[in-house]
């Protein structure tokens, strides 16, 4: 089944978090991961949740998810985007 981290971002440093999206990719990838929404512009239909930036990434499964967000690979941009970026983060599971 597969997992998806969905984040909503909130660029409070755009020079630093422009770093952050290059080193992203390959951490990524590195565990089956891929980019099914990657900022772009979104429409409220209900309720009041506008998010500046919207990200969703599919991996295989929601153990998957959790080791790419805990890795080594991702230690070092996870923390850059802590500093650039206000962020609210989950890992949602697929059907």
């Amino acid at each position: 089944m597969a997992g998806y981290v969905i984040a909503e971002v909130d660029i409070t440093d755009p020079q630093g978090f422009e770093q952050y999206r290059n080193m992203v990719p390959a951490t990524i990838e590195a565990y089956g991961g891929r980019f099914v929404v990657r900022g772009g512009k979104t429409e409220t239909l209900e309720g009041h949740w506008e998010p500046k930036r919207l990200v969703i990434i599919q991996f295989d499964s929601v153990e998957r998810a959790k080791q790419w967000w805990a890795s080594e690979e991702y230690r070092d941009a996870k923390a850059l985007r802590q500093r650039t970026a206000i962020t609210n983060l989950l890992i949602a599971e697929g059907v």
